[in-house]
């Protein structure tokens, strides 16, 4: 299946092609600046090969549209971070992967063999990273609105409980004293920090739906210090945002919680832990710009030294969740082109056979992606386009000016940096089933999540007696 990798062919001299992707963006170490995949190359087919494996392969075999994740991607954006973590922080330190980012089983196992904690924000994911192998006190379970029964589960698992408002806070005191367990915790707080970047995925200002209010500090803690037979409150956790290119916030967060650290030592709360959240960003076009892992720990690390050494506090562990830029890069997906439609003087509609069912992001944030045409990497870009797909609603455009060659019926197109909340986000609209997604490693293909059918779509349904249209 797997073709022999060459070197490159030269792109044209008069215009480029796909191949500047490789050219220009994947030069850089740390995952989250590259917009491929790190083991992205050409063969000598002139196609993308993702892993080892030619894309135009893998969807002859797996089906369209694709979800490639590229194992040697992912698991170096877990040791990049861990080994980042331990060069610049003096104490103990703990990464976390943000699961909600793509929760399914590999990408836990991979993230659990690497030596990274799981963070979860439902049942759901709580039992697939467990079903991956995360137990206990590697679990960090989040969540604004966790039911009675998610915390139970928590409770049972050992995991930590990271608490988000008072409800939670009396129920799981309440269901902790039931069981006659402790329950461990770290208690959510909204730093007022904002970041520049899109008002959805901002959650450390004050006007946020997480955490409790910093105003509620004392309050919270004088309930944590009467309950300790039920709760124990290890550690304060705080997030900022997602997608975010800015160091200053981090440098500035890091003061806020050490704060909020002395606020809890007058309670006599022993804080452990300190949960500086994620947020780093990745690149999605070759104008992004984000900081490096390295370059991003060192600030989070070296910010957090100097709050503690100005308030005479000795170091925390210090945890980090990152979701997008541990995943993000390592996945890309492959469509199908089909039709084309030119409104003259207007514009070229290419569509393929996803879209917003497999990739909400356009649709719902204005999310920009690039587009490569995989199964001729070096024909010229002549074609400015509208990649369009296939669902029924206007709005349902992958990429607005789309840069391509001349593409006909059947040829294969990749999308990248698709890791981060495509799978985790898809839908059934219109009764599209989900694609499959297969990992790629050193040439060979195994698939992770298999594609559903039409027999799957229906499988839940119920049709009444009433309703028989025998």
């Amino acid at each position: 299946m797997v073709s022999t990798v060459s070197a490159a062919p030269q792109r044209s001299s008069s215009q480029a092609s796909s191949l500047q992707y490789l050219a220009e963006v994947n030069a850089d170490t740390s995952p989250n600046q590259s917009l491929l995949p790190l083991s992205a190359a050409v063969n000598d087919q002139d196609h993308l090969v993702i892993g080892g494996c030619d894309v135009v392969d893998l969807i002859q075999e797996f089906g369209s549209p694709l979800y490639i994740l590229d194992e040697q991607t992912l698991r170096t954006a877990c040791q990049q971070y861990k080994q980042s973590f331990e060069q610049h922080y003096p104490g103990e330190s703990l990464i976390v992967y943000a699961s909600k980012a793509w929760n399914c089983l590999a990408v836990c196992a991979i993230a659990t063999q690497e030596g990274i904690a799981i963070d979860v924000v439902s049942g759901g994911e709580l039992q697939t990273a467990m079903a991956a192998g995360a137990t206990g006190k590697m679990l960090y379970f989040h969540g604004n609105n966790k039911s009675a029964e998610e915390l139970q589960l928590g409770l049972e698992a050992d995991a930590r409980i990271v608490v988000d408002n008072w409800h939670e806070l009396k129920t799981l005191n309440q269901l902790a004293q039931a069981a006659g367990k402790t329950a461990t915790i770290l208690i959510r707080l909204t730093p007022g920090i904002e970041c520049h970047t899109h008002e959805y995925i901002q959650t450390g200002h004050i006007d946020s739906k997480f955490g409790f209010d910093p105003d509620q500090l004392d309050d919270v803690f004088d309930f944590i210090a009467k309950k300790t037979d039920s709760v124990n409150c290890i550690g304060l956790h705080a997030h900022i945002g997602s997608q975010i290119f800015e160091l200053q916030p981090h440098h500035d967060l890091a003061e806020v919680m050490m704060r909020w650290f002395q606020t809890a030592s007058q309670y006599g709360i022993s804080i452990q832990e300190i949960d500086i959240g994620g947020g780093l960003g990745i690149r999605y076009t070759e104008s992004d710009d984000p900081p490096s892992i390295d370059q991003w720990a060192k600030t989070v690390c070296d910010s957090m030294v100097q709050a503690c050494e100005a308030k005479d506090i000795p170091l925390p562990k210090l945890l980090c969740e990152p979701g997008r830029s541990m995943i993000g890069s390592a996945c890309v997906t492959a469509y199908t082109v089909g039709g084309q439609k030119t409104v003259p003087g207007i514009r070229t509609y290419v569509s393929v056979d996803g879209g917003m069912s497999d990739n909400p992001r356009p649709i719902t944030y204005e999310s920009v992606y690039r587009v490569l045409a995989a199964s001729k990497m070096s024909a010229p870009l002549s074609e400015t386009v509208t990649l369009a797909g296939k669902h029924c609603e206007s709005g349902d455009v992958v990429i607005h000016n789309a840069s391509l060659p001349t593409l006909e019926s059947g040829e294969i197109v990749v999308v990248p940096a698709t890791g981060a909340y495509n799978y985790s986000m898809s839908s059934n609209y219109n009764r599209v089933p989900r694609p499959a997604a297969v990992i790629v490693k050193a040439g060979q293909a195994d698939l992770i999540l298999r594609r559903e059918t039409y027999e799957d779509l229906v499988r839940h349904d119920c049709l009444p007696d009433s309703l028989n249209i025998q």
